[in-house]
C-alpha cells in the first residue's frame, strides 16, 4: 500500500470503523415533500426574483428592482402607443406609480397581481417588444410588500384590490368613474425582508432618466419634478460623460435600434446598453455584437491594420435595441441572452452588424472631419500601447512569478467573469482591499470563501495623480492589484462584481482610501461608473453593558439589548444614554482591533457599503488637482480652516 492509499483510506473511514455511534438517519417520506404557494415561495426565495435584497444604499438593491418591475409595465403601455405621462411618487418608504395607458382588464385585475405566470404578454401580437414577458414581476412586488394596492381604470369604469404580504384583504366592485384610463400601483416594501431600507433619490433619478432617454417624448414626473428627453441616447451620452468628447457624438437610428458613439481622452471603454427599454448593466449578446461591429467597420473604413483595443480605447457609446420575446439571463434582466431578434428574425449579431456597417460607414464618408479625429485618437492609443509593450511584458512576467506564491491575494471560488456558474453568486463576488496583514486578519478568518476575496496592501500606495500609465506596471503594488482584479486590458474581464476598499477608521486609513480612489478615478473611471467600487463602513464604536456582556460574546452588526455598534458620534451618544452608567465604550480605529466573531456581521448580509460615484457635475479633475496635486498654499489654508476639535462635554 502506498502513502496515498493510506491517505485515501483515512478519508473514507466510517463512524462505525472508528467506534463512533452512527448518527440516526431522518425519515424521508411523503410528508417531507412540500408545495409552497406563489407568495410564500417569493418571500422565502426573493433573490430568485429581484436579485439581492439590500437596504437601498446601492443602486442594484431589491427595493429599486420593485420600482422597475412596476415601471416596466407602464413603459410597455407607452411603447404600444398609450399614455404619454407616468407619475412616480416616493415618500416615507411607499412608492406610487400612475400611468395613463389602457389599464389592466378589470376582470383580470386579481389574476394579474396575484397569480403566477399570468400576463398579457405571452402573445407577442399584443406586446411585440415588451420587457416583462413571464408574468412574474408585479406578483413579486405584491408578495414582498406589507401593503400592495392596485387600481385599474378602463373606459369609464374602475376596480381596485388591496393586499398585505400577498394576501388579498379587500377587493372592490367594478364602479363608474371619470378618471382617465390607466393603472395606479402603490406599495410599501416589507421591512422584515428589506431591513432598515430607505429609498434614495440619487438611485431613482438615473432610473427615471434612462426611461426617458429610451422613450423620447415620454414625460415622467418624480416627486413633482418633470423629466423628458427629445434626443434619446444623444441626451444620455451628454449627461453621462464626465470628460469632454473629442467630437460631437454620432447619433444613428433605425427600426428597432438606436446608437450613439464618441471618443474622449480617457483610458478604457464606457458603454450603456438597453433592450426594450431595460438597462442591461451587464451587457449581453447585443453589446458584444455592437463592440465587434463598430471596431470592424472603423478598421475597414480606414483600410489599416488597426487593433480593436486601440479603436475602442476612450470610446463612450450607447446602444438600444428592441427584441421580440427577449431572453434575459435572470429575472432582474441585467444581461441579454437572446441570439435572435425574434422567432423569425435575424440573429442579434447580424442585425446590429448590418446596421452599423451601413450607417456608420455612411456617416464617416459624409463627415470626414470626424473620421480624421477618430483616426488620430486610435493612432495615439496605438503608440501608447506599443510604448508600454516592453513594460507590460516585464510586469506580466513578474506577476506570474509573484502569483505562484502571492500572499497578497486570498482568492474566492466564484468570480464575476466565470463563464458558467450561479449568476447570483457571481454578482455577490467581492474583493476587500485592506491595509496590511493585520487589517486583513479578521476579514480573512470569517469571510465567505465562496464569494469574498482579500487583497492586502503593503502600506500606503503611490499617489497616482498625474503620473504616466507605465507607473501602474512599474509599481509592484498597483501591478499586483491590477492582476488580481484582471483589469489590465479593461474591465470586461473584471473578476469581482464588488471591489471594496476596507481601510482603518483613522487618518492613515482615510489617506489610503483617497489614494486608491485616485488610482481608479485616473485609470479605470468606467469601473466606478458601472458601480463596482465601494467603501466598507465599519463601526467606530462599540457601546455595551459591561455588567451583562462578556468580551466577544456578541457578534454581528446588529445591536442587541446590551451591545450597540455605532457608526457615528450621534449613534454613540444615543447608546450611552440608553445604557447609562453601565456603558463601556470601545473605539475601533483599526480593522484588526475588531474580533473575527464581531466582524462576521459587518461583512455578512447586513454589510454597509458606500458606493463611489462619478457624475458629470462632480468636477473630478478639479477635485483631484486640489486634493491630490501639488501641496499648494491654498490646500494648506483649507486644511487649517477646516480643522475639527472633538468635544465630548455633552456626555454627562
Amino acid at each position: 500500500m502506498t502513502e496515498n492509499d493510506e491517505l485515501i483510506h483515512d478519508d473514507i473511514e466510517t463512524p462505525e470503523s472508528a467506534g463512533a455511534t452512527p448518527a440516526p438517519v431522518p425519515d424521508y417520506d411523503e410528508d417531507d415533500i412540500k408545495t409552497l404557494d406563489w407568495k410564500e415561495h417569493i418571500r422565502r426565495r426573493p433573490g430568485m426574483y429581484i436579485g439581492k435584497l439590500g437596504d437601498g444604499s446601492n443602486f442594484d438593491d431589491g427595493i429599486y428592482v420593485l420600482i422597475k418591475e412596476v415601471l416596466d409595465n407602464a413603459i410597455d403601455e407607452y411603447m404600444m402607443g398609450f399614455g404619454k405621462q407616468i407619475i412616480v411618487d416616493v415618500a416615507d418608504g411607499t412608492v406610487t406609480v400612475r400611468d395613463y395607458g389602457r389599464g389592466v382588464p378589470l376582470g383580470k385585475l386579481v389574476d394579474v397581481s396575484s397569480k403566477m405566470n399570468t400576463g398579457g404578454k405571452y402573445d407577442s401580437k399584443a406586446f411585440k417588444k415588451s420587457v416583462g414577458l413571464n408574468g412574474v414581476g408585479i406578483k413579486a412586488v405584491n408578495a414582498l410588500s406589507t401593503e400592495f394596492f392596485i387600481c385599474s381604470v378602463r373606459d369609464g369604469q374602475m376596480k381596485s384590490v388591496l393586499y398585505r404580504c400577498g394576501d388579498k384583504v379587500e377587493e372592490s366592485d367594478i364602479e363608474p368613474t371619470t378618471e382617465a384610463n390607466g393603472t395606479l400601483v402603490r406599495f410599501t416594501p416589507d421591512a422584515s425582508i428589506f431591513r432598515d431600507y430607505a429609498y434614495r433619490d440619487e438611485f431613482i433619478v438615473p432610473l427615471i432618466k434612462n426611461y426617458t432617454y429610451l422613450n423620447t417624448g415620454l414625460a415622467m414626473m418624480f416627486n413633482g419634478k418633470r423629466y423628458i428627453s427629445r434626443h434619446g441616447l444623444l441626451d444620455l451620452l451628454r449627461d453621462a460623460m464626465t470628460t469632454d468628447p473629442l467630437y460631437a457624438p454620432i447619433h444613428l437610428k433605425g427600426d428597432d435600434i438606436e446608437v450613439a458613439i464618441t471618443h474622449a481622452n480617457q483610458r478604457g471603454e464606457e458603454y450603456y446598453s438597453f433592450v426594450n427599454g431595460q438597462h442591461t448593466t451587464h451587457g449581453g449578446t447585443h453589446l458584444a455584437a455592437f463592440k465587434e461591429s463598430v471596431s470592424r467597420t472603423l478598421k475597414e473604413y480606414f483600410k489599416r491594420d488597426l487593433d480593436y483595443s486601440d479603436i475602442r480605447n476612450g470610446m463612450i457609446a450607447a446602444i438600444s435595441i428592441k427584441v421580440e420575446e427577449p431572453l434575459f439571463e435572470s429575472q432582474t434582466k441585467t444581461k441579454l441572452g437572446s441570439r435572435d431578434m425574434g422567432p423569425d428574425g435575424p440573429t442579434v449579431a447580424k442585425f446590429i452588424g448590418d446596421f452599423i456597417k451601413t450607417e456608420l460607414d455612411n456617416y464617416l464618408h459624409r463627415n470626414t472631419d470626424v473620421a480624421d479625429i477618430i483616426l488620430k485618437k486610435v493612432q495615439e492609443s496605438e503608440r501608447a500601447r506599443k510604448a508600454m509593450a516592453g513594460i507590460t511584458k516585464l510586469a506580466r512576467e513578474k506577476q506570474k512569478k509573484a502569483n505562484l506564491n502571492n500572499k497578497k491575494l486570498l482568492d474566492c471560488r466564484v468570480h464575476l467573469n466565470d463563464s458558467r456558474g450561479n449568476e447570483e453568486k457571481k454578482l455577490a463576488s467581492s474583493i476587500f482591499i485592506t491595509e496590511g496583514d493585520s487589517a486583513a486578519g479578521s476579514i480573512t478568518k470569517i469571510r465567505n470563501v465562496e464569494t469574498q476575496a482579500v487583497f492586502s496592501l503593503r502600506g500606503k500606495p503611490k499617489n497616482s495623480y498625474g503620473v504616466p500609465a507605465k507607473i501602474l506596471y512599474e509599481n509592484d503594488e498597483f501591478n499586483l492589484l491590477q492582476a488580481a482584479l484582471n483589469i489590465e486590458e479593461g474591465i470586461d474581464g473584471l473578476r469581482y462584481n464588488n471591489v471594496i476598499i476596507a481601510t482603518d477608521a483613522d487618518v492613515d486609513g482615510m489617506h489610503i482610501r483617497l489614494l486608491l480612489m485616485t488610482f481608479f478615478l485616473q485609470f479605470f473611471p468606467d469601473m466606478i461608473k458601472k458601480g463596482h467600487l465601494y467603501v466598507l463602513q465599519t463601526p467606530l464604536f462599540r457601546v455595551r453593558n459591561h455588567k451583562t456582556t462578556k468580551r466577544g460574546a456578541r457578534g454581528g452588526s446588529a445591536a442587541g439589548d446590551d451591545t450597540y455598534y455605532c457608526y457615528t458620534d450621534e449613534e454613540r451618544i444615543a447608546a450611552i444614554e440608553k445604557l447609562g452608567d453601565n456603558a463601556e465604550i470601545t473605539r475601533f480605529k483599526g480593522l484588526g482591533e475588531i474580533s473575527p466573531e464581531e466582524f462576521r456581521g459587518f461583512i455578512g448580509p447586513d454589510i454597509r457599503l458606500d458606493r463611489v460615484s462619478l457624475r458629470k457635475e462632480d468636477a473630478v479633475a478639479e477635485l483631484l488637482e486640489f486634493y491630490m496635486g501639488k501641496n499648494t498654499m491654498e490646500r494648506q489654508n483649507f486644511i487649517i480652516d477646516n480643522l475639527v476639535v472633538e468635544d465630548d462635554s455633552q456626555i454627562g
